[in-house]
């Protein structure tokens, strides 16, 4: 197998909501994996004032919706593009709601449980397996990807080593790969992780297209074959294994971690809100049932700790650290829990600079630049920013594709697309490395 409008008032606003929590929290029907988000509508609202925000925030307080993006309720104010997730039982009554109060919205799938399966083919999921060849063009389970590391440990022994560097809350393995040239001499290292956020599939998905074309094209590109002879690459294509492992298997669009907490029922944190860096502060939440939970204390999570403890140990030529998300088409770097200006920012703009440039020539696309705090939002306890303070001078965050119309269910069709942009910007990001960054 080659694995080659505004509200009247407050008051008029929320006379209807009442009526409203009564009809949503009725008991629905219950739904297996395979069909529980049939009729669930992604809807966008862009609130024209902070009336309508202040809607939003107390909708969102009272029923719980999943909200898409931004990845906190805190985010929303007057202009925010904000994506939520409304289930079935729910929308008839929430759409009627905000066409009564007068909130303008665009519903961005009409069905949730459709566009999942037409975005990845049930018949293409069971047949994985049994393929010829491994598929990189379709999104892989937990135990595809891990199978998938090992044979390539095995069978390319001259450019790659698989280790692990600890257990997840589970009892998982947390799989690495170190690729590039052996070499006794001193190297520099670069490192790649995806799957942070466990409904991320694209992150996965291109962390696996990296190692492939990092493979394939070692002989006949010189910039790949210039990049592995003189870095190593930590590869680790999925952060979340727990979380990455329940969105296959009960919920597709779970995104925390799923350590468990003893006073509340809600289980998980936001592995992206839980690194020794301004830790929970702004932009993070200190309740166990949100989405950007930063945990009882910093790196509570051991995937969290493994990570860190490993780049700590190798930060010494560990000169680049690179993280992939979905979904808002964005280059970031530091700081993210701050609104300042990083020392080495003339070199780090200008590598994100050239790197967005080179991943819009193949298909057009564009993605936007700049410091997280600026660019995307503040938010404190990243991995980004912990690396960055950390002694790793080039730490870069990736928001993937798309901006909204497909969100977290990317068509497997796009993953071609989307990896082969990325692949160039990160191409990019090395070669300006290894030529202008020391």
């Amino acid at each position: 197998m080659n694995f080659l409008e505004k509200p009247r008032s407050r008051t008029a606003a929320f006379l209807p909501l009442c009526w409203l929590l009564l009809k949503i929290l009725q008991p629905g029907h219950s739904h297996s994996y395979d069909n529980r988000y049939a009729g669930d509508k992604l809807i966008r609202l862009i609130p024209k004032t902070e009336e309508e925000a202040y809607t939003l925030k107390k909708i969102y307080y009272q029923l719980k919706v999943d909200l898409w993006q931004p990845s906190s309720i805190i985010y929303v104010s007057e202009g925010t593009v904000t994506d939520v997730h409304i289930p079935q039982n729910a929308s008839q009554a929430l759409l009627a709601f905000f066409q009564e109060a007068n909130i303008k919205y665009k519903i961005l799938i009409e069905d949730l449980q459709k566009a999942l399966e037409n975005g990845s083919s049930l018949q293409t999921q069971r047949n994985r397996r049994s393929l010829p060849e491994y598929n990189y063009e379709v999104y892989h389970s937990l135990e595809e990807i891990q199978s998938w590391m090992h044979h390539l440990n095995k069978t390319h022994s001259s450019l790659i080593h698989m280790f692990s560097i600890g257990r997840s809350y589970e009892g998982r393995s947390l799989f690495i790969l170190k690729l590039g040239r052996k070499s006794r001499a001193y190297k520099r290292a670069v490192w790649i992780d995806c799957g942070v956020h466990a409904r991320e599939w694209i992150g996965p998905a291109f962390c696996q297209w990296f190692v492939k074309e990092a493979l394939q094209t070692y002989r006949t590109d010189p910039a790949m074959r210039k990049s592995l002879n003189h870095l190593y690459f930590y590869v680790m294509p999925v952060f979340n294994v727990d979380g990455y492992h329940f969105s296959w298997t009960h919920d597709r669009f779970w995104r925390k971690t799923r350590s468990r907490n003893s006073k509340f029922h809600c289980r998980g944190v936001d592995a992206n809100r839980n690194w020794k860096v301004k830790w929970c502060d702004e932009g993070a939440s200190m309740h166990p049932c949100d989405d950007t939970y930063c945990g009882p204390f910093p790196e509570s999570e051991p995937e969290v700790k493994a990570v860190a403890n490993f780049l700590r140990k190798h930060r010494k030529h560990i000169k680049a650290y690179l993280s992939f998300h979905a979904y808002a088409q964005m280059l970031l770097y530091p700081y993210s829990y701050k609104y300042a200006t990083i020392p080495n920012f003339s070199c780090v703009e200008s590598a994100a600079h050239k790197a967005v440039k080179a991943l819009r020539s193949v298909y057009g696309v564009r993605y936007r630049h700049g410091p997280a705090s600026r660019t995307l939002y503040v938010s404190s306890g990243s991995s980004m920013d912990w690396a960055y303070k950390n002694g790793i001078p080039y730490a870069f965050a990736f928001e993937l594709r798309d901006t909204g119309h497909f969100g977290f269910l990317l068509p497997e069709m796009l993953i071609r697309p989307t990896c082969t942009e990325t692949m160039l910007a990160v191409k990019n990001i090395t070669m300006h490395l290894l030529k202008k960054c020391p």
